[in-house]
């Protein structure tokens, strides 16, 4: 099914609110109640990285876990050395995948960082999840936003998102946590209209949302869990479409 991708990024938008834990939302999780609580309503799912090398694919699928995302790339000098056996696994396992960029705006431009994370495993494919930029706060050093005012993270984050658009026809998602975006991009409304937004915010509801948007796409709602990472939800009225053709 084609679609354009900004009319899928508006399609794609539900309000996080609705993903609030209760115990309704074990109607369709079965086992998956984590030691962070019940999960939300939605589909399930996890990211991980090189720190999470051995999961069970098959366990953990048997277990409701429906998508995962794995990292691919940061900056523009570092490949997960686990991405390819972690796609593969899940994929065999029938799990949906799709990949994320961690940025590190201090190191080198957002475009340069877009075209990085595409050559190396951020291309859209069938059946993927679209590609996600992760920008947060910084993990090397005491500057969380990387050295840069508001104004210049805005172009640095345009940079990447209309350069990976250009190179998959996909936004990407962008990853963040609500404190670090009205901290280091001054609270932008910037990229709502055509980024779908993944909120990191392990409390019971996924609000307050970064400035402009209004829904989420992706909640990670806990860090600990049934499953090994992250724990994830997204809705499931858009999940389907999340793995459209972007073109």
């Amino acid at each position: 099914m084609l679609r354009r991708p900004a009319v899928l990024a508006v399609a794609l938008a539900l309000s996080c609110g609705a993903l609030m834990s209760s115990s309704a939302a074990l109607a369709g999780a079965g086992s998956a109640v984590t030691r962070a609580g019940r999960p939300p309503a939605g589909v399930l799912g996890i990211d991980v990285s090189s720190w999470q090398p051995h999961v069970n694919w098959s366990v953990v699928k048997a277990d409701h876990l429906r998508f995962a995302y794995v990292k691919a790339t940061e900056g523009t000098y570092y490949q997960s050395p686990t991405f390819g056996p972690q796609m593969r696994g899940a994929r065999r396992a029938g799990i949906v995948t799709g990949a994320y960029h961690f940025a590190t705006p201090d190191t080198s431009g957002g475009a340069a960082q877009a075209r990085y994370f595409a050559a190396h495993g951020g291309g859209w494919r069938a059946g993927a999840l679209p590609g996600v930029l992760d920008i947060e706060y910084n993990p090397y050093g005491s500057d969380k936003c990387y050295g840069l005012p508001p104004r210049a993270m805005i172009r640095w984050i345009r940079a990447f998102v209309s350069t990976y658009h250009a190179s998959t026809g996909w936004w990407p998602v962008i990853n963040t946590y609500t404190s670090w975006w009205n901290r280091c991009t001054g609270n932008s409304k910037a990229f709502a209209a055509r980024d779908p937004l993944w909120v990191n915010a392990h409390r019971r509801t996924a609000s307050p949302l970064p400035a402009g948007w209004t829904s989420c796409t992706v909640w990670q709602w806990a860090e600990t869990g049934t499953y090994p990472s992250d724990q994830d939800v997204i809705p499931a009225s858009l999940f389907a479409g999340l793995q459209h053709e972007p073109r």
